[in-house]
């Protein structure tokens, strides 16, 4: 079967000390200050064997991230641009759903046929972090596409405790194509459903809410706050393809950043002028651009308000706490998509046709094209391309 394989060398930075178990291991809390001259082939590799806990999915479609675009880009020296965990070779992808072929002997509430998504966090269960519910911070965390085999395959044995059904879309959506298409989006959503909603706990209806980028995540974003009855979503972006997808995805307000900078109008000045000078309740990150958009948050937040934070990036970004202290905020970090209900709600939401994450689909590719669709996706201009194995 074919797979698309990231590889690189292992060699930290200087300034970079890896732990005695990252050398041991070769997974790295910290990617881009340890991979280097990474390199993705396409390549024949052996099909999957499932073990008793495992099932086997053929992959109908598989999504690319922002992460694995970072894992694919380099600075000048050659290093990754993703700061996370991370272990090489692997095979990308984790934005993903398909059809169960095959099922391991002790599963019970899976069957072949089902259709499926899954979570790309591989908690343990057991470590502390799991016991007191935080799975996304999982001592012993292993992550589909980044430390072990992903979607960008043609099939796929991932442990049964991490699948999610999603025949229910099936109907919404008018065929299991497009029910697995839409099931390839769950994870994303998920990411900004668990920032906005479990992380932050959501905000009262009729709120302001703002989001810095129009990527997937920030799209993901908008649809959900749109659907607990945000009373404005105002949205940023330097793309003009992807503000044209935020206002259909529910966004009242867009402004490309780049073209309110040429008027020396900033991001916080529009989001009082909107509010009437009350500012945001929320206002979510998801641009990885802390250093432009941390000081814009602080000036256009209400009293009260909540910032929630996805955007990854590797570099440290001034904070003013002033600011937090004498408006009652608070600034939540969000990583991951794990527990707390987050990816049987999504699943729900897209099941009742209240968000339909597929608008967001702007380009497709056959696996044989992974290396033209990666070159396609860091012009940054489609929101979500996907990869139909």
């Amino acid at each position: 079967m074919l797979g698309a394989v990231l590889s690189a060398e292992f060699k930290p930075k200087d300034e970079y000390k890896p732990s005695e178990r990252e050398v041991a291991t070769r997974k790295v809390v910290s990617g881009s200050k340890v991979w280097r001259n990474a390199k993705l082939e396409l390549k024949d590799l052996p099909k999957p064997r499932i073990g008793p806990r495992d099932v086997l999915i053929r992959v109908k479609a598989c999504g690319i991230c922002g992460s694995d675009v970072h894992m694919y880009e380099h600075d000048k020296e050659g290093y990754m641009l993703y700061p996370g965990l991370t272990k090489f070779p692997t095979v990308l992808g984790h934005e993903f759903a398909g059809q169960i072929e095959e099922v391991g002997k002790e599963v019970k509430n899976l069957k072949h046929g089902d259709l499926v998504c899954a979570e790309e966090m591989m908690w343990c269960g057991y470590c502390t972090p799991c016991r007191n519910g935080l799975p996304n911070h999982c001592e012993n965390l292993e992550e589909l596409g980044f430390t072990v085999n992903g979607g960008f395959e043609e099939y796929l044995a991932v442990e049964a405790k991490y699948c999610w059904k999603i025949d229910s879309l099936v109907q919404t959506y008018g065929s299991e194509e497009k029910a697995c298409e839409a099931g390839s989006l769950v994870e994303p959503t998920s990411v900004a459903y668990h920032a906005i909603f479990t992380r932050a706990e959501g905000f009262k209806p009729g709120a302001y809410v703002v989001v810095y980028g129009a990527g997937p995540i920030g799209l993901g974003s908008i649809a959900l706050c749109k659907a607990a009855g945000a009373g404005k979503v105002i949205t940023f972006e330097v793309s003009e393809e992807r503000l044209a997808l935020a206002g259909r995805m529910g966004a009242d307000l867009t402004f490309n950043s780049v073209e309110l900078a040429k008027r020396n109008v900033s991001p916080h000045e529009k989001v009082l002028e909107v509010t009437g000078g009350a500012g945001a309740e929320l206002q979510i990150d998801t641009s990885g651009a802390p250093t432009k958009t941390l000081p814009e948050v602080e000036k256009s937040l209400a009293v009260g308000g909540k910032v929630t934070w996805i955007g990854r990036a590797d570099i440290v970004a001034p904070m003013f706490i002033e600011v937090f202290q004498t408006h009652g905020a608070q600034l939540y970090g969000s990583q991951g998509h794990s527990g707390h209900g987050n990816f049987q709600n999504v699943i729900r939401l897209m099941a009742a046709g209240k968000i339909d994450q597929t608008k967001i689909i702007t380009r497709r590719y056959a696996l044989n094209q992974i290396s033209s669709a990666m070159e396609q996706a860091t012009k940054r201009v489609d929101a979500k391309i996907t990869i139909k194995p």
